[in-house]
């Protein structure tokens, strides 16, 4: 087995090119960036260090299937462009593919910079996801490119594409929760404050699940910012 690295990415030039090194790794075919139309620099760094990028409609879910419908790995993995993979991650999601009874899986995550709050946040968004089973995107979540395929992919949803996604997967077979973890980006918590944003992701979360519909959540989502 080898995997495609599918980055979405939009307006991140001062991280894509750090995020797109730690993705290389002796298991890894390709790396795609699938850019929603960056003002900045962005996919010109991208094609610096990238096997391909790829323009898109806007909207991570759009951009991510864009990526998996050009891939040629037998493993997808979708990795945030503000997100950096541990040394040996390959080797971690390839070990744990080769048990035919796992049909993807995700990492822990730790945020950076980091403070004593965020440490804990992170350690309990780990507890979270291995209780529920369910990822968020942050996580880098992998999945059998035909189990990703049979599911139809993201749904094309501007919010919480990464939680429906989760909870269809887990339907079809064991998720793997790596110990290993993704570094990704505290700007959110340290922007609007640790607390406030925990809150808020899981008020988001109860919302999706009693109901409401992704595109008023959306809206809730960008009224608090």
């Amino acid at each position: 087995m080898d995997i495609s690295v599918i980055v979405p990415a939009l307006d991140e030039e001062a991280q894509i090119a750090a995020t797109l090194a730690s993705a290389r790794g002796t298991g890894v075919r390709e790396i795609i960036v699938v850019d929603g139309g960056s003002r900045d620099a962005t996919a010109r760094i991208a094609g610096q260090h990238a096997d391909l990028v790829h323009a898109a409609t806007c909207g991570r879910a759009l951009q991510m299937n864009a990526g998996a419908a050009l891939a040629r790995g037998e493993v997808l993995l979708f990795l945030h462009a503000d997100t950096r993979l541990p040394r040996g991650f390959d080797v971690a999601v390839l070990a744990a593919l080769a048990d035919p009874a796992v049909v993807g899986g995700r990492f822990d995550v730790c945020l950076a910079p980091s403070s004593a709050l965020l440490i804990l946040v992170g350690r309990l968004m780990n507890l979270r996801s291995r209780w529920t089973g369910i990822a968020t995107g942050d996580q880098a979540i992998f999945v059998r490119r035909a189990v990703f395929e049979s599911l139809g992919g993201f749904e094309p949803i501007p919010l919480m594409e990464d939680v429906a996604f989760s909870r269809a997967l887990k339907r079809r077979g064991r998720i793997a929760c790596l110990s290993l973890a993704v570094e990704t980006s505290s700007r959110r918590w340290r922007e609007d404050g640790p607390l406030r944003t925990v809150l808020l992701m899981w008020w988001l979360r109860l919302l999706y699940f009693c109901g409401v519909s992704p595109e008023r959540l959306r809206r809730r989502y960008a009224d608090t910012r």
